[in-house]
């Protein structure tokens, strides 16, 4: 079998048991959901490549102490290690929303899964996923989170209620009020997020 087939628990296990590749595979499998949500969260590249190689140290020694429990997904386990870093940076650093968007030095939403089929398609789907971005920004803390953990990891509203320590209403509350604000931003500044 294949090690590229084998679950996260059997490429854990693996690893715990001595094998080195078997933790390559799992960080290459996961690690762009990983980077790409450190990155939404903290805004600049240079800070997201320092906690997400944290975040990797952490979950090794976790995973060789014996601190990793199969009762979920993988990724949800490290999520929640990368999200408790970055309370952590930013409780050191006291600078809650000192970043800005010119933070970003590539644009992460310039992906093919967001384009259409012409070119113009593609530059007018750029700038609304680029308005997009830059609104979530002026999102409350808690609001942002659970849209970056709902579409842009793909977690389950059980899964984004047990990463950030709150119930399933309370998760499901955000992501309303999220997109309630959201909608008065659109308004506010007269933006068209549709291709005519």
């Amino acid at each position: 079998m294949k090690k590229s087939k084998l679950t996260d628990h059997e490429l854990v296990t693996e690893f715990i048991g001595g094998k080195q590749s078997s933790f390559e595979i799992i960080v290459n499998r996961h690690k762009d959901k990983v980077f790409t949500y450190i990155l939404l969260m903290v805004k600049s590249e240079h800070l997201a490549h320092d906690i997400f190689q944290e975040t990797f140290i952490k979950v090794v020694k976790s995973l060789h102490a014996g601190k990793y429990q199969e009762n979920g997904k993988f990724i949800s386990w490290v999520v929640r290690i990368a999200h408790n870093l970055i309370i952590d940076h930013f409780r050191k650093e006291k600078q809650m929303r000192t970043f800005s968007n010119d933070d970003y030095e590539t644009d992460i939403f310039n992906s093919s899964k967001f384009s259409d089929s012409t070119i113009e398609d593609d530059i007018i789907q750029d700038q609304i996923m680029s308005d997009v971005r830059q609104l979530v920004d002026f999102l409350p803390n808690e609001q942002k989170e659970v849209i970056v953990l709902r579409h842009f990891m793909g977690l389950s509203f059980k899964e984004i209620s047990e990463q950030t320590n709150v119930s399933i209403n309370t998760a499901l509350g955000r992501m309303r009020y999220a997109l309630i604000n959201l909608r008065k931003l659109v308004n506010e500044k007269n933006l068209s997020l549709t291709i005519a």
